[in-house]
């Protein structure tokens, strides 16, 4: 169970958000809403643990996530940058991703995962030579992996064609059905299957 009560985010002076708040359970889908500069990926970056909040109190399984041990290891953010290193290949960046995260995997499960992410071919190229979408590709393919219960993403269609957003869908909805939760922030419309939805919207 994932849980945020009465949060509030300052940017200087400026108030973001206050008051924000819900209880996420398995199976459950938490969109996030709301006009550039709204506060979405600082909301996001918080329930992660990346910044603190103003006010207000993150909990997962009853813990606040500062002085939970099993946090971390639940959670899979992928942010709005892509957060991979352009000299490496899309093979070398998952590898090391990966075991950031506190797992490894094999050559041959990286590269099946970037297969089937559509990156077949493209797997031992530089980064730097791919397209905008081929990058965002590559930072996806974790999805495939990951063995977290928490799924936290910030714009994580950007850039995809109509083949790899339908494909996102699909595995969103598998990680669901499956007991995982997912929190996201996005510009497109997409209907996801889920046990309960969610809408947090934030005003600029």
């Amino acid at each position: 169970m994932f849980e945020a009560t009465r949060l509030e985010c300052m940017r200087g002076d400026s108030r973001l958000f206050s008051e924000v708040g819900f209880l996420l359970e398995p199976g459950g889908l938490l969109n996030v809403r709301g006009a550039n500069g709204s506060g979405k990926s600082s909301l996001l970056r918080m329930l992660c643990g990346l910044i603190l909040p103003e006010a207000g109190e993150i909990r997962w399984n009853g813990v606040n996530i500062r002085h939970s041990h099993d946090y971390k290891r639940a959670l899979t953010y992928l942010g709005h940058l892509n957060g991979i290193k352009e000299e490496l290949s899309g093979l070398e960046n998952l590898r090391i991703n990966c075991g950031l995260a506190g797992f490894d995997i094999s050559e041959e499960a990286a590269i099946d995962a970037l297969e089937r992410i559509g990156l077949d071919g493209r797997e031992h190229l530089p980064v730097n030579v791919l397209s905008q979408g081929q990058r965002r590709r590559v930072m996806l393919a974790r999805l495939l992996v990951a063995r977290t219960p928490l799924w936290i993403l910030d714009e994580p269609l950007v850039a995809l064609d109509a083949d790899a957003i339908g494909l996102m869908r699909s595995l969103f909805e598998l990680h669901l059905e499956n007991g995982g939760m997912l929190i996201m922030t996005t510009h497109q419309e997409l209907e996801i299957a889920a046990g309960t939805t969610q809408e947090i919207r934030l005003s600029s």
